[in-house]
């Protein structure tokens, strides 16, 4: 870890059947030394052989802890699925503790993830402009990032390792019952535009609000949405996803934004003198990530064949 840095935030690990990326993710926390770890795991789907098996043995790594830590565990027996387990693990997270460092069990962090999160979690634990502390970077490893801050604020949030608070949940709602209303006013345009981004949010929030597609993630960008919220996000890249493969449940197609590379933060942190949106930065990840033809459109083609 960096020098004279402890951990005292608690860290939500969200778990389900893959004890490689697990035991990857959980080194790199057992590293950090968080005094309490709250664990969401869900059960095994009983269609899969060996699926079972493999559950258990994801959950036998979170009993090799070996340091002072609080323990918290919220398993499932059954399976929940991505959308139901992941949200209503997330609800309990915040039923427990006010603010949390997040980490799915394929978002392998740099060390100074942590001290990124729990300092920003401090500093902007009252201003209820700020959503989310979000560790990956995406436009990073694209472009050069010529910022003399430690990090921006960005209308989306990204959830490959991220932190946030109570206040903060408590907007999210994994049924988006606002999507209509949202979807026939002008809102939605004053927020993505008229161009591809508007296609790819649309596309996105009719198949997710009507089942279509089984996910958690599209709405916490639409809780974002609707409450002018913002994100804020490292100058460089602090998450490798490597959960990308056939074993993963969306991410199934090896591409250009599984395993980034990841990058120190320098502290102490240069922070924002003005909280405001960097449209220049969004606009970069739109072109990376959100329009025709990119990754994640291809994604939500194939989820909704």
């Amino acid at each position: 870890m960096t020098d004279n840095f402890k951990l005292i935030t608690p860290v939500a690990f969200l778990v389900f059947n893959r004890p490689d990326t697990t035991q990857r993710v959980f080194d790199e926390i057992r590293r950090a030394r968080p005094p309490k770890l709250l664990v969401v795991a869900d059960g095994p789907r009983v269609d899969r052989s060996g699926e079972a098996e493999k559950c258990l043995a994801v959950r036998s790594i979170i009993d090799t802890i070996d340091w002072p830590c609080e323990v918290l565990k919220n398993y499932s027996e059954i399976n929940l699925g991505c959308k139901l387990r992941m949200s209503s693990g997330i609800d309990w997270v915040f039923e427990q503790v006010e603010e949390a460092i997040i980490l799915e069990d394929d978002c392998l962090p740099h060390p100074t993830f942590f001290r990124f999160c729990q300092e920003l979690l401090e500093l902007y634990r009252e201003n209820d402009m700020i959503f989310a502390i979000s560790g990956t970077n995406v436009i990073s490893s694209t472009y050069n990032m010529n910022d003399s801050n430690s990090y921006f604020c960005s209308k989306y949030p990204h959830i490959w390792g991220w932190a946030s608070w109570r206040r903060s949940w408590k907007l999210y709602d994994v049924t988006m019952k606002r999507w209509p209303e949202i979807r026939d006013s002008k809102k939605i345009t004053e927020i993505c535009g008229t161009g591809n981004e508007l296609a790819f949010w649309k596309n996105c929030f009719d198949s997710v609000y009507n089942n279509k597609v089984n996910t958690w993630d599209a709405q916490v960008v639409f809780t974002c949405f609707c409450n002018n919220v913002l994100s804020l996000f490292p100058t460089v890249n602090l998450i490798s996803n490597i959960g990308f493969g056939e074993n993963a449940t969306h991410t199934k197609e090896v591409n250009s934004l599984s395993c980034l590379a990841t990058h120190k933060v320098h502290f102490p942190l240069n922070h924002l003198n003005i909280i405001s949106r960097d449209i220049k930065n969004d606009l970069l990840r739109v072109k990376i990530e959100y329009s025709e033809p990119n990754i994640f459109s291809r994604l939500l083609s194939k989820l909704l064949r």
